[in-house]
């Protein structure tokens, strides 16, 4: 297998009906004020964006970046923006140099390498374990 381009994507082409299936789900949520399939920068992807009123004030802008691949490989980028830094952290499953193929780069940067990790296989259990994670972040940003 080749392993990606520095996108961090996959050899394998994204699976649409997997991203349409996780866009109908989420905007089916009172967290998620838009999910729409996009083909930015040539990247196709399911964009999230979380509402406001889900978090404290000092959050301006949660969103969810996933791509979902017909070999299950996966991208799934968390990122907040706060008005003086950046909280992100991504779950990934793709060949790379840099990790076992299942990995983790942990908050608040993102940083690559990342640490090894292990996923599900279903898209619908990965979904659940990320918006799981999700909601632990929140609540410790309500708890400060």
């Amino acid at each position: 297998m080749v392993p990606p381009t520095g996108d961090g994507g996959s050899p394998a082409p994204i699976d649409r009906p997997i991203l349409e299936f996780l866009q109908t789900r989420l905007q089916a949520t009172r967290q998620v004020s838009e999910a729409v399939i996009t083909d930015a920068s040539g990247h196709l992807g399911l964009q999230v964006v979380f509402a406001s009123s889900y978090y404290p004030a000092p959050v301006d802008d949660a969103t969810l970046t996933v791509r979902w691949y017909t070999n299950d490989d996966f991208t799934i980028h968390y990122r907040e923006v706060h008005s003086e830094h950046t909280w992100e952290c991504r779950w990934d499953r793709h060949p790379n140099p840099h990790n076992t193929r299942d990995h983790f780069h942990p908050p608040p940067t993102a940083p690559t390498p990342g640490d090894d990790d292990s996923w599900p296989t279903d898209h619908r259990d990965v979904l659940r374990l990320v918006l799981d994670e999700i909601e632990d972040r929140i609540a410790v940003l309500w708890d400060d």
